[in-house]
């Protein structure tokens, strides 16, 4: 059983359920042990040698399983699909010896890095992007989705730009057909055939309950093709149960600032160069009070937008929250408390919710509602805040039904009942007071049985073997062996003797049998109110991601005061024009030290769009071209900037070429690195493109370096035509 487990679960560890753990052999026991740092044993033999074997406790796999994806593991849950009864009934039906029946097991889900729903597994301020990637002649369509929130958005792009678009995405994990010659090693190889753009509109169609796709956005074939490879493969992780997807998006390709992977480097946005969140751009600006906040600042910044009248609503959001403290502040107690509802609907949807999820959804709604009432009674909001409004109501119903419903804090399992609240089904409750009164009823059976046999030491106990019975010391016990006691004989101790009795067992059953029925209508219930809240899940996801938006909003306005920074004025003009302008990331290390950060201004227009910096090592010039650089990201991403005042040109694409550092894994020196990624810039920058270039020409000789960097400028200069530092 377990061979043909194994072979199933392909390249990914298998977690065999064995009673209450999860075993894994041969190699996986290896791989798995030197990851976990467990213990390494063996059980058993195969082929004459014996058995790796390392275990984890179900009870506590998920920290586990954490540890085994932070890894780079995928892994395949095999969990027993019958109980040791039931193969022993199956064995005696089909004829064979009922003592070596062999419990039946199946590989209920694969957990991999792009799939995970659970808490545990997810960093709440950060998104976890699955991308699927599809080549078709000419272009490549990209999928991308984050299954903890149901969120999917459908892409096309050339071929030149695919590395650009995944590194904004930043996925935890790749699929793409097998034959893809492109990919990477760490790419996920899935059958060319589940590629299919036929297949992809089938089954979004099938999804989403719909007869056509016009209505949800224009997709062409590409995108469709990367959409059934994404489906495909949840298909494949969660064994037939695909998780929560919300309708998916069409992304238009010049709706953003384009960066590639180098850019998104140098600039350290969402990651500083040691590849931690502490000294990037998001860990300096990040004043959001919710996970969902961060996680949409996080995109906003990775992608920032390239259309003036959107960009100019997120100021107008931030200006509102920016002139209103008290507004502001109140605000954003309210979101303090508010649960991650996206995620726990994500869990809900997909089968893996808890009553605790139900307590989140009821509790964030509940928030978003007394959010609604405190924007309402503002005045003059802007367009973002009066759209968030219609999505955060319209939940009133299902907030007062899971409030009846549930105790104010729903336990995470389910399977020890206690979170359908009282008084919200009355023959829940009487069901429930039998079992409670159990410790009184048993209490005076005990009370009766020492006064009939006249034994003061005799007790009623309870264990998970025997269940309930009645102990006396072993000096009393002839009395109660006597043929007409009304007392039957269990167990013989070394100091006591146990016995069963007709009106115990009738009591211990009457108990049993009440505290499953209770348990039994509170799963009722539950799968009730699952249903209820999965049947608004697109009214829910619209809320969690109207209150991640007012957050982000009202963090970056208090960003802003913290930092006394500026709105930036939007342009469409080529330019970009900053006084007293300082690097955020630095000037925020300075402060800790008690120092003051320098302000700087740069004017860069039509007549006057390349500057030349020159000056003594730690002058301060890199520091200077990254800000500027920064503030054209910050301000298109809907912030405000670290500047006394900001005129900012509208960028199609953004470049960062710096000092470089050798790949010799790829068999790049550092001029070579340097001379590739001049020479993207040289190629794909436009006159409406932003470019900052940090010695150009350094990795050779002096001679052939100065004539690489005139030609380099004259080049920016004569023929891009773009803003350069």
């Amino acid at each position: 059983q377990y061979l043909a487990l194994k072979r199933e679960a392909g390249d990914a560890l298998l977690f065999y359920r064995m009673g209450d753990f999860f075993e894994l052999f041969f190699e996986d026991a290896k791989v798995a042990a030197g990851i976990l740092d467990i213990a390494l044993t063996s059980r058993g033999e195969h082929g004459g040698e014996p058995v790796p074997m390392c275990g984890v406790p179900v009870h506590s796999a998920e920290g586990y399983l954490a540890r085994l994806i932070k890894g780079g593991c995928r892994v395949a849950i095999a969990e027993q699909t019958e109980t040791p009864d039931e193969a022993k009934a199956r064995a005696k039906r089909q004829g064979t010896p009922t003592s070596k029946a062999l419990v039946a097991r199946d590989i209920v889900r694969f957990v991999t890095a792009g799939t995970l729903t659970e808490e545990a597994l997810l960093e709440p301020r950060r998104a976890n992007l699955l991308v699927a990637v599809a080549p078709v002649r000419d272009g490549v369509g990209l999928a991308s989705c984050d299954i903890s929130t149901g969120r999917m958005e459908l892409e096309e792009c050339e071929a030149s730009a695919l590395d650009a678009a995944l590194a904004r995405l930043g996925a935890s994990e790749v699929v793409a057909p097998e034959n893809w010659e492109d990919g990477s090693e760490d790419v996920i190889a899935r059958p060319q055939a589940d590629f299919r753009s036929e297949d992809g509109e089938a089954r979004l169609k099938d999804i989403h309950g719909v007869a056509t796709l016009d209505g949800l956005g224009d997709f062409t074939r590409p995108m469709l093709a990367a959409a059934a490879g994404m489906i495909a493969y949840l298909d494949h992780a969660g064994r037939g149960e695909l998780p929560f997807l919300l309708p998916p998006v069409a992304r238009g390709s010049g709706a953003h600032l384009a960066m590639d992977a180098a850019t998104r480097a140098s600039l350290e946005i969402l990651e500083a160069q040691d590849g931690g969140r502490a000294g990037s751009l998001i860990a300096c600006i990040d004043r959001c009070v919710t996970g969902a906040g961060a996680r949409q600042l996080a995109e906003d910044l990775a992608a920032p937008l390239a259309d003036r009248e959107q960009i100019e609503a997120r100021h107008a959001a931030i200006h509102h929250f920016h002139i209103d403290p008290l507004l502001r502040a109140d605000l954003r107690a309210l979101l303090r408390q508010a649960p991650d509802i996206g995620r726990a609907l994500g869990r809900l949807v997909a089968g893996r919710g808890s009553p605790r999820d139900l307590g989140q959804i009821r509790d964030g709604l509940s928030e978003a509602r007394r959010v609604r009432g405190m924007l309402e009674a503002s005045a003059d909001l802007p367009a973002l805040l009066r759209d968030a409004l219609t999505a955060l109501g319209g939940h009133s119903a299902l907030i007062d039904h899971l409030d009846r419903a549930l105790v104010p804090s729903p336990p995470t399992e389910r399977q020890q009942g206690g979170y359908i609240a009282s008084g919200y089904d009355h023959a829940l409750d009487a069901l429930r007071e039998t079992s409670g009164n159990a410790r009184k009823a048993i209490a005076a059976l005990e009370a009766r049985y020492r006064e009939e046999t006249d034994t003061a030491a005799l007790k009623i106990k309870h264990n998970k073997v025997l269940g309930y019975f009645i102990e006396v010391p072993a000096k009393h016990g002839d009395k109660l062996m006597a043929a007409d006691s009304g007392f039957t004989h269990r167990q013989t101790m070394a100091g006591a003797v146990r016995f069963n009795s007709i009106g115990l067992h009738e009591e211990a059953t009457r108990i049993a049998e009440a505290g499953a029925h209770a348990l039994a209508a509170e799963e009722g219930h539950f799968e009730e109110l699952v249903g209820e809240v999965v049947n608004a899940r697109e009214a829910i996801a619209a809320t969690a991601a109207a209150l991640a938006r007012i957050d982000v909003s009202a963090g970056l306005a208090e960003r802003a005061v913290e930092g006394d920074w500026a709105r930036p004025e939007m342009l469409g003009a080529p330019c970009l024009e900053v006084v007293g302008g300082r690097h955020p990331v630095v000037e925020q290390a300075l402060a800790k030290t008690g120092e003051r950060f320098v302000a700087n201004d740069c004017s860069l227009g039509e007549d006057d769009r390349l500057w030349l910096i020159g000056g003594p090592n730690m002058g301060g010039k890199s520091t200077f071209l990254r800000q500027n650089a920064l503030f054209l990201l910050l301000a298109q991403a809907g912030s405000y900037v670290p500047a006394s005042s900001a005129r900012v040109g509208l960028a199609d694409r953004l470049f960062s070429r710096v000092g470089a550092s050798d790949n010799l894994a790829r068999g790049r020196s550092t001029f070579m690195v340097e001379m590739v990624e001049t020479a993207a810039i040289l190629s794909q920058a436009t006159d409406r493109s932003f470019v900052i270039l940090d010695e150009v020409g350094r990795g050779t000789s002096t001679y052939d370096g100065m004539a690489l960097a005139w030609a380099v400028v004259e080049a920016v200069h004569e023929q891009l035509r773009c803003r350069c530092l």
